[in-house]
């Protein structure tokens, strides 16, 4: 009987020369700052106004699961303010407070990414 030889793997390793070494954060930032301009607004005075705003209009609590929002990034109870319409760089959507909210860190990282790239 003859003897099956092993397949080979189908799938090969990316090389990583584009990547920032793991670790890297402050490489990886950078990279994405220049390839969309628009984050440096989330650093203005203006943003953080914004912001505060937001948060206290909707009383420190998550949009869409009505916890009470007290705790501090990373925790995921800190509040977060979500644009319910991504702006993709758009500054009528990104500076609208009618199109922001206030949800929880836990919310915003397992669902509000999630919803925006369903919305293209």
């Amino acid at each position: 009987m003859a003897r099956l030889k092993a397949a080979p793997p189908r799938l090969t390793s990316i090389g990583m020369s584009l990547a920032a070494p793991p670790g890297d954060e402050q490489a990886y930032d950078r990279r994405r700052r220049g390839e969309q301009p628009w984050r440096s607004w989330y650093k203005t005075a203006r943003w953080r106004a914004l912001r505060r705003d937001v948060i206290i209009r909707d009383a420190c609590t998550c949009q869409r699961t009505g916890i009470v929002l007290g705790g501090r990034e990373p925790s995921p109870d800190s509040p977060v303010v979500h644009h319910v319409v991504p702006h993709r760089g758009d500054p009528a959507l990104f500076w609208d407070a009618a199109n922001l909210e206030t949800v929880s860190k836990a919310w915003h990282d397992e669902h509000g990414q999630r919803e925006d790239l369903a919305q293209g």
